[in-house]
């Protein structure tokens, strides 16, 4: 078999059509088309069914398109390693979090990075849209959801609990809530998405209990959110790590500590997209990341007050 064909073949599937990947390649249509129909010959098996509207993979081309994505990134991987030799570690990253998570708790893992790799240029988003990674040509994507989409790749890094918080003065005049029914007869200040209808999930003991939300206060920005809660103008509803040296200082109280609450997810994911080469500095800023987060999640989870 042909490797350059194979990588062509690669190519062809990624592009999802003939014609956009003659034109990535800088090759012609014809061209394209004999090269596959060549593997194809050497194969002995069709790879793709072709019509004028759309491609779409046979049972053995996709297994041919597995083992060629491997088998090409391997290879890339030599061509870099080969490169980087005795060199410093360079490259580019995109990497797009969400907007509280990547504040309040990514930002200083990125500038220790820095340090460590001065010549890896970062390009950093911050995002609460799930979105498409192939459409923004994001490398990576930190997200906060329940479970992560089956097309791509997930690591699971920490979990993420909500807290519902009030200053002593707030809980003083309008008592805390007692269930998560009394949420809807106070005014509550949370995070909010544009286009979705907001949700909690309580957890409690083997029972699922979810509420629709009525905010009078919603932001995507936690850090005004936490200074709204403080000023007193309302019951919070935000991730424990928002608020966690608050409650220790004994700034805010928290209600309903026997429940488990979530509002856009309980779980913490690294993702990328499956096939895509993942250069060096890819691979190493997923490692930090990885490490840094699970790091964060053990010592944050031995403080039982950022955690009630």
């Amino acid at each position: 078999m042909d490797l350059n064909a194979l990588a062509l073949f690669v190519d062809i599937v990624k592009a999802g059509n003939l014609s956009l990947a003659a034109r990535n390649l800088k090759m012609s249509r014809a061209n394209v088309s004999y090269h596959l129909t060549q593997l194809e010959k050497s194969v002995g098996q069709q790879l793709l069914r072709r019509t004028t509207r759309r491609m779409e993979l046979t049972e053995v081309g996709q297994r041919v398109y597995e083992h060629g994505s491997a088998i090409r990134n391997e290879w890339e991987a030599v061509r870099e390693s080969v490169a980087m030799f005795g060199k410093a570690l360079h490259g580019s990253v995109r990497l797009s979090m969400p907007t509280g998570f990547g504040h309040l708790v990514m930002s200083p893992w990125l500038i220790e990075f820095k340090r460590q790799y001065p010549d890896i240029a970062l390009e950093l988003l911050f995002d609460n849209q799930v979105g498409d990674l192939l459409r923004d040509e994001v490398d990576l994507a930190v997200r906060v959801m329940s479970e992560p989409p089956p097309n791509l790749i997930a690591i699971e890094l920490a979990r993420v609990r909500y807290v519902l918080c009030a200053t002593p003065a707030f809980i003083d005049v309008q008592g805390l809530p007692q269930t998560l029914d009394d949420l809807a007869r106070q005014p509550l200040i949370t995070s909010a998405v544009s286009g979705r209808e907001l949700k909690v999930t309580g957890y409690q003991g083997d029972e699922r209990h979810e509420r629709t939300l009525h905010p009078t206060l919603a932001s995507e920005n936690f850090q005004f959110l936490r200074e709204a809660v403080l000023a007193g103008l309302g019951l919070g509803l935000v991730p424990d790590y928002v608020v966690a040296q608050d409650v220790v200082d004994g700034r805010l109280v928290t209600a309903l500590d026997d429940w488990r609450l979530s509002v856009f997810g309980s779980r913490l994911h690294l993702l990328r997209m499956p096939g895509r080469y993942q250069t060096l500095a890819t691979r190493t800023l997923i490692d930090f990341i990885v490490a840094r987060s699970r790091s964060w999640a053990t010592s944050f989870s031995r403080d039982p007050s950022a955690t009630r």
